[in-house]
């Protein structure tokens, strides 16, 4: 008679994708991955579990590249590990640093697609802004970004890769919890987070290993433009914290400079966010709203903003974000004057309501400014793929 209960799997050896030099790239594989890429490449099934504990630590706590600094595997082993695998970085194009210290780097893939991303240096925090996809499939209108077709999906090595050349560049290794500048990490980057869900998730699961490089799931924010359907599967699975790009209060205005709420309507999207696990007082939900002149910014707009947190009984601060403009962009920044009244609205409501300083403007490098490539469209060149975009979520 069968026994009941837990029954372990049999491991299935995955197809792992080799290089153009026939290499497998460790970066971005789960523990269980790395056993298996030991295993398929006939490790003595002995080693396989210790070997990969070995290369865990050296790939992510110390941040090495290189097999033959890795001291404590016999050194005739390193040929046979050199010969059939690599830990690789992300090809920098170009680094850049603005005046207030911000770096940003155009990263570009083994296939040819250019990705960015940001660091933002703090006087109490360091912040690296990680990008999910190659383009956006979104046309969000005050978004520089949005203005790019969607290419693909970043992988998983592709996200991880980010965070481990920014460990680089800042020499942060060994990882450790206490004295390092990169101490938050954003999935505000190119796209959306959660339209590449699974090596979104993935890669953030090997960044929060405590065995590596063990960033805590407190200092992580993913953001969203509003893909309801992945929101509760993101707190389940991931569970760090969640920022939702909201940026209007009406149908008609959000409808415009956030197309997606075509598809997931602002109530919705609240109840959502009201559903989110995890989501309290010390976990709050952050609401992202850039400040467009006489389009979102009136005194009215904050008090209807007030009335829906305060509706959905939302743990909640606001971020209010003055736009960062960009050649052939739509919208004005709103007058310092009118983003305190707004701001001072909110909060006398009791509700955080900060006005988030633009940094890295002068490297094309602040919110909503990320886009990689060079050419200049026209207005009506930018009109007709927000329409194709806008076809395409039906």
């Amino acid at each position: 008679m069968p026994i009941p209960g837990h029954i372990d799997p049999v491991p299935v050896p995955r197809a792992f994708v080799p290089r153009q030099d026939g290499r497998i790239d460790l970066l971005g594989l789960s523990k269980a991955d790395l056993r298996m890429a030991l295993e398929t490449s006939q490790l003595e099934p002995k080693q396989v579990k210790l070997r990969a504990k070995q290369l865990w630590h050296w790939i992510y706590n110390r941040g090495v590249t290189e097999f033959s600094r890795m001291t404590d595997i016999s050194k005739a082993m390193h040929p046979w590990l050199e010969q059939r695998f690599v830990i690789s970085r992300p090809e920098v194009v170009e680094a850049q640093v603005s005046t207030d210290g911000t770096r940003k780097w155009l990263l570009r893939s083994d296939d040819g697609q250019d990705y960015e991303m940001v660091f933002i240096p703090d006087a109490d925090r360091g912040t690296l802004c990680v990008s999910s996809q190659v383009g956006c499939t979104l046309n969000c209108r005050f978004c520089h970004t949005g203005t790019m077709r969607l290419v693909r999906n970043l992988t998983q090595a592709e996200i991880v890769g980010q965070v481990m050349l920014a460990r680089d560049s800042l020499g942060e290794w060994p990882s450790q919890p206490e004295g390092r500048m990169l101490t938050n990490i954003v999935m505000m980057g190119m796209g959306e987070p959660l339209y590449n869900f699974d090596n979104v998730r993935d890669a953030l699961r090997i960044v929060m290993d405590g065995d590596g490089l063990g960033l805590s799931r407190r200092r992580i924010t993913l953001s969203t433009s509003g893909v309801v359907p992945m929101m509760a599967r993101a707190g389940e699975e991931i569970g760090v914290n969640l920022a939702v790009s909201l940026h209007a209060v009406t149908k008609e205005v959000r409808d415009e400079i956030v197309p997606l709420n075509r598809k997931y309507g602002i109530e919705e999207l609240l109840q959502a966010c009201a559903d989110y696990p995890g989501a309290n007082n010390a976990r709050r939900i952050t609401f992202e709203y850039v400040m467009l002149k006489d389009k979102n910014d009136s005194d009215a707009e904050a008090h209807e903003l007030v009335r829906l947190i305060k509706k959905y009984k939302l743990p909640a601060k606001v971020n209010l974000i003055p736009f960062n403009p960009w050649p052939g962009a739509p919208y004005e920044t709103s007058t310092p004057e009118r983003v305190r009244a707004f701001s001072s609205i909110v909060f006398e409501a009791g509700i955080s309501a900060p006005v988030r300083t633009p940094r890295g403007r002068d490297i094309d490098a602040a919110c909503g400014q990320l886009k990689t490539a060079s050419e200049k469209k026209s207005r009506a060149e930018l009109d007709r793929q927000a329409e194709e975009k806008l076809a395409a979520l039906g």
